[in-house]
């Protein structure tokens, strides 16, 4: 069962994420698909609120009536919401207010641990609680890192290392048969990776290691960006309407790549795993190698004889539900079931994920030109 100092330890992380950040750095939305620091400390916090306090504790009475509207994201089931691409024009609620905001849910969270009988329905909803706030510390991170990465004067504002040295590479080989995918045992895991059930697979390799900076540097210097073979047709239209030739945060600064991290500006370290790559980006890459990408469950059935958890992988399976997926009833249902359609999936971690948020069974999802994400490429074939 949960409990209250569980739930101190996760919120305080989410706050000590902002530690360096100057006010100003809390308000900025570069783009529709990020958002500001402040809406993540916010919206977290009206999560709790929203599916907890206001439902279930006695004289509940809300921090401020109009929160609703500012800090529900996308629960149609919760009324009402301001549109997604103005978060950032949003400078009241001010960031004290939001502040405040969060130590007043805190304090009627504690009654709410105190004063009610947590039954096992409960406590799971607690723990959804927990996991999506962790879902929103990395979110804060990959969001601030965009939003600061337009800025000339390239910002300091975490020491997190983002480039961890890669291993050495070989070639694991899993043989066909019958394998069991989704999750099993106790913990918590979300509804979309439940349903554990059999796939039957071919022989396949998947690489130990990922794909370094160096390796996609060849392929950028191999004009992969000029080669329309390697790349699907919508891939195509995107990088050449987009003007993309590089993955995001590359900079060539006289003669030499560079990329900004959430510690400023970096020389390119080769050797480390490359980060920000659009599925569409990984898939182009793979042809070029003559491989391919795995497919989620050929990832999760050779998952325990390599290290992940630096970027999260490009799969090759499209985002659907497993075998007899049912969606929660009420707003809760809204939050898997319907994005499964026109995301792929990527599995394992990244360096922004939150300790004790990751296992083998995860299923992330994202747009395939989306590359805001510690996202990178394993190859198989």
């Amino acid at each position: 069962m949960v409990n209250y100092e569980q739930y101190l330890e996760i919120r305080a992380y989410t706050v000590n994420l902002c530690k360096h950040l100057e006010n100003e750095d809390f308000v900025i939305q570069a783009e529709e698909f990020v958002s500001p620091a402040k809406w993540h400390l916010a919206h977290t916090t009206w999560f709790f609120e929203a599916f907890l306090l206001k439902e279930l504790l006695a004289g509940y009475k809300e921090f401020n009536p109009h929160f609703n509207f500012f800090f529900n994201s996308y629960y149609n089931g919760k009324g009402d919401r301001t549109a997604r691409n103005i978060r950032g024009l949003m400078t009241r609620p001010t960031v004290s207010e939001v502040m405040q905001y969060r130590q007043y849910v805190d304090e009627a969270m504690q009654l709410f641990f105190d004063s009610s009988a947590i039954n096992s329905q409960i406590s799971d909803l607690i723990e959804l609680g927990f996991n999506h706030e962790q879902q929103h510390q990395e979110l804060l991170l990959t969001d601030l890192k965009y939003n600061l990465s337009l800025n000339p004067l390239y910002p300091s504002v975490s020491d997190r290392e983002e480039y961890p040295k890669a291993e050495t590479h070989d070639w694991i080989t899993s043989e066909e048969g019958i394998y069991r995918i989704g999750f099993q045992g106790g913990g918590f895991s979300y509804d979309n990776e439940m349903g554990r059930h059999q796939v039957y697979l071919h022989a396949f390799s998947i690489s130990s290691t990922l794909v370094t900076n160096a390796d996609y540097l060849s392929f950028i210097v191999d004009g992969g960006y000029q080669d329309h073979n390697l790349w699907h047709s919508e891939a195509w239209a995107w990088i050449n309407n987009e003007k993309i030739a590089k993955p995001l945060y590359w900079e060539e600064i006289d003669g030499e790549y560079m990329y900004y991290t959430l510690n400023g500006i970096k020389p390119l370290d080769k050797e480390a795993p490359v980060a920000h790559i659009s599925y569409f980006e990984a898939a182009a890459y793979a042809a070029w190698k003559g491989c391919r990408l795995p497919t989620e469950f050929e990832w999760e059935a050779a998952s325990n004889r390599f290290n992940w958890g630096s970027r999260w992988e490009w799969t090759n399976s499209s985002y659907l539900p497993y075998p007899n997926f049912t969606k929660a009833p009420g707003a809760i249902g809204e939050y898997n079931g319907k994005f499964m359609i026109n995301q792929m999936v990527l599995r394992g971690a990244s360096v922004a994920t939150s300790p004790g948020h990751s296992r083998n069974t995860y299923r992330n999802f994202f747009d395939t030109y989306a590359r805001w994400q510690f996202s990178g490429i394993r190859l198989a074939k």
